[in-house]
């Protein structure tokens, strides 16, 4: 009786062969492996490289050059009327959407010596306590620069708000309608259960959400890229990206951030920019004629132009304990009047903001200007060409829509 662990040969086939067959087997899942270790390392290289890439378009997408206006928030106290207050409010953000202004900062131009309300409110640094006109002034910039259709989850009925259905609406480029067809939209993530290695089902204002490439929170303001679809699938897929991305790529304004400074050092300390603020003008009626500024002589990255309340700058530093200087206008490196010889006492706040930014257009040179927009499809503002195209919709579907208006 054969022993069952001793093996035994095959009839018709000699030891030889046997193992050489075995030695070719061998070598056979030897190379299978080899292959298999080559293709890991090579996708592992490749997804490398892409993210080393995609860190690369998003560093450069971070030196874009920048506009930021700074404005008091007292000038809310200023006005009669909780319906003025609002209107007021709406003017400077009309006034920033104009003119492509990236950063809005409230400051407080009073300070504690005067016991005012507090009031909170949630910007691009986190939860602020701040004055209640400042409070009020940041959330209504920031609801009119909120896409319509994500409102509702961003803002609550709230008290400041009570008169914001009144005000003229931004028309801004990226508050898209359903109909309006881009590249790029505004969108929240959804608290729906996604499959595992996938990422947040996002809600951009269509009829079904979009799948992105990454798991966030729920509940969280996102930008997202759409991507093409594929044949056959009526699933959307998005990429989700950084919100100076839009701009970068096509050149068109993409709205606005919104700061609270609680006093005037922080407008400058607190800046998102890794080096600060390369360009800072004041402005007041002390400060030098702006005509004296050479056209395009005035170059820049990142601009920050300050303006002051009911009593000026000038005011806000005396108010400021950490400021060590007597003189306003050592701490910009322009201190410029952008309305000489004006026929009025005062010029209010809301108006020297449209004047200063329409003076400082022919004086300010970009160092790194975004693109201008030539693409089409989509809902274009008064300063896009407006035509009617046959575009695809998400979905490869031809559509004739009017995308000239969109609010």
């Amino acid at each position: 009786m054969s022993d069952p662990l001793i093996p035994t040969k095959p009839p018709g086939k000699s030891w030889r062969e046997i193992n050489q067959e075995r030695k070719a087997l061998k070598r056979q899942r030897n190379e299978e492996k080899i292959i298999k270790r080559e293709k890991r390392l090579a996708l592992e290289k490749e997804v490398e490289v892409k993210a080393q890439e995609e860190a690369e378009i998003e560093k450069k997408n971070a030196e874009i050059s920048t506009i930021s206006i700074a404005v008091p928030g007292s000038i809310m106290e200023n006005a009669q009327s909780a319906e003025l207050r609002t209107y007021l409010a709406g003017q400077i953000a009309r006034a920033a959407c104009i003119f492509c202004v990236d950063e809005v900062i409230v400051y407080d131009d009073i300070g504690d010596k005067l016991d005012t309300k507090k009031s909170k409110l949630e910007d691009t640094e986190g939860l602020k306590i701040a004055r209640k006109s400042c409070v009020q002034l940041a959330r209504i910039l920031q609801y009119l620069e909120c896409p319509q259709y994500l409102r509702k989850h961003f803002f609550p009925i709230h008290k400041d708000l009570e008169f914001a259905g009144l005000l003229n609406p931004l028309d801004a480029p990226h508050h898209l309608r359903m109909s309006n067809d881009f590249k790029f939209r505004e969108g929240i993530t959804m608290n729906k259960k996604v499959k595992p290695g996938r990422g947040s089902q996002v809600n951009v204002g269509l009829l079904q959400d979009v799948s992105s490439d990454k798991l966030i929170n729920p509940g969280i303001r996102v930008t997202v890229k759409m991507l093409p679809a594929v044949e056959g699938s009526k699933k959307l897929k998005g990429k989700i990206v950084s919100l100076a991305t839009p701009r970068a790529e096509t050149g068109v304004y993409w709205g606005y951030t919104v700061r609270i400074a609680t006093n005037l050092s922080q407008i400058f300390t607190q800046s998102p920019y890794k080096d600060g603020y390369d360009l800072t003008i004041g402005t007041s009626d002390r400060g030098t004629h702006i005509d004296e500024l050479p056209n395009k002589g005035v170059k820049y990255n990142h601009a920050l132009i300050v303006f002051g309340g009911l009593q000026g700058i000038e005011a806000a530093l005396e108010s400021d304990e950490q400021l060590k200087v007597d003189d306003a206008s050592l701490l910009f490196n322009h201190y410029i009047n952008v309305l000489p010889n004006q026929g009025s006492r005062t010029i209010r706040t809301e108006e020297a903001v449209l004047v200063a930014l329409s003076s400082l257009r022919s004086k300010l040179k970009a160092e790194n200007e975004p693109m201008v927009f030539k693409e089409t499809g989509i809902a274009t503002s008064s300063i896009f060409p407006q035509e009617k195209q046959d575009i695809p919709d998400h979905l490869g579907n031809e559509n004739n829509i009017d995308l000239s208006r969109f609010d």
